[in-house]
């Protein structure tokens, strides 16, 4: 069963190139089966600003063939070292709505049946150019819900040019997630994902576009400081 990384490092802005434009691919890496080079934003921000596109801050999400193919990228590859000084989580995969084209996903689905364990959200969108005006009329909706929901512990954006995006999110419990996807939250304006969904169903934002939910079953270092994200990890 394959294992998935999401990785957070804060580094120079000569490093961030390296990784962004780095041969990151599987025929290079042994045990790789994809990854996706970002740039960190933060969720809800002005479009036009410095908080929507933060150069210095790396965000990879990687799929892998075992935890062993991990251990070594970050211990001996000159990408994974980098990485090794940031934060990341290691996840399971449980669920998948739409799709990715790079990524496998076989029907090993490893099955989480408890509502009250912690979950991670990933969604990755590949941007129809004409476009992404809609898109971020009601994705920055969305944005805001996720980023002020009491219910995540760690929620950000990440964008590669020219045309995919990417959101990340920690929620306590699975059922703060889905209900916030329903539009059932405690909180002002609770259909706003809602909402959003219907209109990308009306006329599509993406050529491209998955939903992604997985199961935590690692952490390791820091990101701006805080570690322990993920509330009550069990493996």
């Amino acid at each position: 069963m394959s294992v998935f990384t999401y990785h957070l490092v804060k580094t120079s802005y000569i490093s961030t190139l390296r990784v962004i434009f780095s041969s990151l691919n599987s025929q290079k890496i042994p045990g790789l089966i994809h990854a996706e080079r970002m740039t960190f934003m933060i969720l809800g921000s002005p479009i036009i600003s410095k908080k929507r596109m933060l150069f210095n801050k790396i965000v990879i999400f990687a799929q892998w063939e075992n935890e062993s193919d991990i251990n070594n990228f970050l211990e001996n590859n000159k990408i994974g070292k980098i990485l090794s000084n940031g934060w990341h989580t290691r996840l399971i995969f449980l669920r998948q709505w739409g799709e990715l084209s790079e990524l496998i996903l076989t029907d090993e689905i490893h099955q989480n049946n408890s509502c009250e364990l912690p979950v991670v959200a990933v969604t990755i969108a590949r941007m129809k150019f004409f476009q992404i005006p809609r898109f971020i009329k009601w994705g920055r909706l969305v944005e805001k819900l996720v980023r002020d929901h009491n219910g995540t512990t760690l929620s950000l954006a990440s964008i590669r040019f020219p045309n995919t995006i990417s959101t990340f999110s920690i929620w306590k419990t699975q059922k703060e997630m889905t209900d916030m996807v329903q539009g059932h939250s405690n909180i002002p304006q609770p259909n706003r994902h809602s909402d959003a969904i219907k209109e990308s169903i009306r006329k599509d934002f993406h050529y491209e576009f998955t939903t992604l939910r997985f199961k935590p079953i690692s952490e390791f270092g820091e990101w701006n400081g805080n570690s322990n994200f993920i509330p009550n990890l069990k493996i």
